[in-house]
């Protein structure tokens, strides 16, 4: 759902708690939309102006950076760095948050600077105003072509979004609202009244009241005696929000999440789990770290996914054209044979005959066989015909058969690369990912000659066992052979069985690693594998000196002998408390 403005009232309520008052340490732009401010102690307050996804809060997730910042990073470095955030403010029931920035002139003259966040789906963006409340930049400039009613612009004056023209209820009277209620027309829904009839409340929120006053949400318009228990609920509500009792409140389906409000939410009743979590700041990354991921992958990731899913397709097509061939050479023992009988009765035969009926003397009782022959033809050359078929498809049983094995080894990397995209979640996880795909000749490099630009070599993801024991997994192919490559001879290498995913090291220092460690490397193989969503996983494990990459292997592709297997469950919570102990 997107952050309706009571939402955002609470979030803007604990950031002046927590966030005003610090200095502004770092500034960086992870992605087009997205803004992290970095605060003395180390807080960063991330402001993202997506479409879907527009928010403002506490986050502790690292993002990677990009190689060059881009222009309104660079600006907002320029008039922001080393300011001091004095307030964070919400103008009441507006989407809009306006952080009031204390800043001072490389002539040490002090200065007032606003970033206005507006968080307004489509219309989401990130707006810099000087000290007089004029438009210094914008992420997204609005001239008078995109709204004639209201352009945000360099040089302009500042304006907040024009109202919608509804009540506010958080100044509603009791009174107010029953009349209100009741001439909103016959055969109306009680939440939909609500909606139509006020500001900042959310369908989610209007659905809720409407559920603690009745036990349903699909509850008509009632008669003027029955509608004391809603206006009863309202009250309540109204209260907590005046009072500032909110409850940041995260809505699961499936393990998943799927919604959040700022107040706990009973109305989906067993179809959906509901938790109360210690912030905003927490609900918020919690919410959209899916979301993001999913949305780097789209973002990111499109043409990356594109290609080798084209080229997966174009492989998949020429396989099975390949095997139809194969099965066609199955029959060239009989090719031969016809050969066999017509040499052997050319005595027989006349030049210009369109058939030879003849004694199959391969076979047991010699039954007689008809085979066709071509008029315009000479016996001899009829045979000769017959021996030539048989040795081009003895020749294509031999290509083809090698051809179908690399083909489908072709295919089997690039579902891995596939595999590799729906897992990725840094910038360099992409970069790496194109490197292979522009590698293997599946992606163009760049035009005119120039090389890509230099990158350091991606990490592994890091994990630290119940036993200390540190857990690394690969991200990438590339990064696969990397690790496994410099990995101690000694190590324990884990993988899933016959199915993608990454490599995962268990570093021992040579000495023998306790079965909890070894059950906790093989359940995050699972986890980073095509297998996540399945109840039990098969994982093999050996030594590091027990896996071999073959010559002109691909990368990411090994064998390995002897092994042992274990099967694990695939398990989130794991994941992120080994996570934790990894981050020491």
């Amino acid at each position: 759902m997107p952050l309706d403005a009571l939402c955002l009232a609470g979030v803007v309520r604990e950031l002046q708690e927590t966030a005003a008052g610090l200095r502004i340490e770092k500034i960086q732009q992870p992605a087009r939309d997205l803004v992290v401010l970095t605060l003395r102690g180390s807080r960063r307050l991330l402001l993202c102006a997506g479409a879907s996804q527009a928010r403002i809060h506490l986050t502790d997730r690292q993002r990677e950076n990009p190689a060059a910042p881009p222009m309104f990073c660079m600006l907002l470095r320029k008039h922001l760095s080393g300011g001091f955030l004095t307030a964070i403010r919400q103008p009441e029931l507006e989407r809009v948050v306006i952080l009031d920035i204390s800043v001072m002139d490389e002539m040490g003259v002090s200065g007032q600077r606003q970033l206005v966040l507006e968080c307004m789906g489509r219309s989401a963006n990130l707006i810099l105003l000087d000290g007089d409340g004029r438009i210094i930049d914008c992420l997204r400039r609005v001239d008078l072509e995109k709204s004639p009613q209201r352009q945000v612009l360099p040089g302009l004056f500042y304006r907040l979004p024009p109202a919608v023209g509804k009540e506010n209820p958080l100044h509603m009277t009791r009174d107010a609202l029953r009349q209100a209620l009741l001439t909103s027309g016959q055969g109306a829904l009680l939440d939909k009244a609500l909606l139509n009839l006020f500001s900042g409340l959310s369908p989610l929120v209007c659905r809720e009241l409407v559920y603690r006053a009745y036990g349903d949400t699909d509850v008509p318009l009632l008669e003027e005696t029955e509608l004391e228990t809603l206006l009863d609920v309202f009250s309540r509500w109204q209260s907590d929000v005046l009072e500032n009792r909110f409850t940041p409140f995260l809505i699961s389906r499936e393990g998943k999440p799927a919604d959040f409000s700022y107040l706990p939410i009973g109305q989906y009743g067993g179809a959906a789990a509901g938790e109360a979590l210690p912030s905003f700041s927490a609900l918020l990354d919690t919410f959209y770290e899916t979301r993001e991921q999913q949305d780097r992958l789209r973002q990111r990731g499109q043409d990356l996914l594109r290609a080798a899913t084209t080229a997966r397709d174009r492989v998949a097509r020429k396989l099975g054209l390949q095997r139809k061939e194969l099965a066609e050479t199955e029959n060239r023992e009989q090719l031969r044979i016809q050969g066999e009988l017509i040499t052997a009765n050319l005595y027989r035969m006349e030049k210009g005959a369109r058939s030879l009926r003849a004694e199959n003397y391969y076979e047991e009782d010699c039954p007689t066989v008809e085979i066709p022959l071509d008029p315009l033809l000479t016996p001899q050359q009829n045979a000769a015909k017959y021996f030539k078929r048989y040795s081009k498809a003895k020749t294509a049983q031999l290509y083809l058969t090698e051809q179908i094995e690399k083909g489908e080894a072709e295919l089997q990397y690039l579902n891995s690369i596939l595999d590799e995209l729906s897992r990725a979640e840094l910038e360099q996880d992409f970069n790496d990912i194109r490197g292979e795909l522009t590698a293997g000749g599946y992606l163009k490099g760049q035009r005119g000659g120039r090389k890509e630009p230099r990158r350091g070599a991606s990490r592994p993801r890091v994990f630290r066992s119940s036993a200390g024991l540190t857990i690394l997994v690969g991200r990438s192919n590339t990064q696969n052979d990397r690790l496994t490559r410099e990995a101690d001879r000694r190590d324990i290498w884990l993988h899933t069985q016959k199915i993608h995913g990454s490599h995962v090291i268990l570093r021992t220092g040579g000495a023998q690693p306790d079965d909890q460690s070894l059950t906790e490397a093989a359940a995050l193989a699972a986890w980073f594998s095509q297998g996540r969503e399945s109840g039990r996983v098969a994982v093999d494990y050996t030594q590091v000196k027990n896996v071999r990459k073959p010559a002109g292997a691909r990368p990411g592709m090994v064998v390995y002998d002897p092994y042992q297997t274990a099967y694990v469950t695939p398990d989130q919570a794991l994941v992120d408390r080994l996570a934790e102990g990894g981050k020491g």
